[in-house]
């Protein structure tokens, strides 16, 4: 049975970027022609997803309830990284950070809806949460992904804003309705001609080896099933 693959990536969220590095790395890999060629994986992109939690996460989860993947990998850009970083799990701590780029919103351009400024106006003024214990993390072993990978490295920081924001979201949504299915989240440091090579090889080792993790859970789901008859 082939492992399906979800892929997202987002668009741009400032005037001065040409492009987002998980979109252009999502680009890449649509473009062969057969990147795993031992393997029965399919693979569907959702690509440039807009930088605003909920209009991004309510079309993720659409894709998902119609495609129902075996595996979910949202991508987003992370600037400051050389490495791709694989994110243990996700707070919504996102929802505080958006209070404060609501002024950007207001003030220079348009990017965050309001109904995502009346959730977090409501997390700002509510109570005191600790959101280190609302921490949802993957159910992929990464430690076991990213093991030997020269350009990938596991990360405990999704990163406050948009990227943790669709992560939660979707990891909140799969627990309670598709608890079978694996998600990820991976940033992606702005691509170069000297680095996309190394990357894109690392990027494909991971979709490889999460189709492996999808064999293995549905053998665990197969001895569960025998072994409750």
């Amino acid at each position: 049975m082939p492992t399906t693959i979800l892929l997202t990536s987002f668009q741009t969220w400032l005037p001065d970027q040409k492009s987002n590095a998980s979109d252009d790395l999502l680009l890449k890999l649509q473009a062969e022609n057969d990147p795993f060629p031992d393997q029965a994986i399919f693979l569907t992109f959702l690509r440039q997803l807009p930088v605003d939690v909920f209009p991004a996460s309510d079309l993720a989860i659409a894709q998902i309830e119609h495609l129902q993947p075996d595996v979910v990998i949202c991508c987003g850009m992370a600037e400051s990284r050389s490495r791709l970083t694989v994110e243990a799990g996700a707070t919504p701590r996102y929802l505080v950070a958006q209070v404060y780029w609501f002024i950007y919103y207001i003030v220079l351009q348009k990017i965050f809806s309001f109904q995502g400024l009346s959730y977090c106006l409501s997390a700002l003024l509510g109570s005191k949460t600790n959101f280190k214990t609302h921490f949802l993390k993957t159910a992929v072993d990464l430690e076991d992904l990213v093991e030997r990978l020269t350009e990938t490295e596991m990360s405990y920081d999704a990163g406050k804003f948009v990227c943790e924001g669709l992560y939660y979201q979707v990891l909140s949504y799969l627990r309670d309705y598709a608890p079978t299915t694996g998600c990820i989240f991976v940033h992606v440091p702005v691509l170069t001609p000297e680095n996309i090579s190394p990357i894109l090889t690392d990027f494909r080792l991971i979709l490889s080896r999460l189709a492996i993790w999808v064999t293995i859970q549905r053998q665990n789901q197969r001895i569960d099933t025998t072994t409750a008859a």
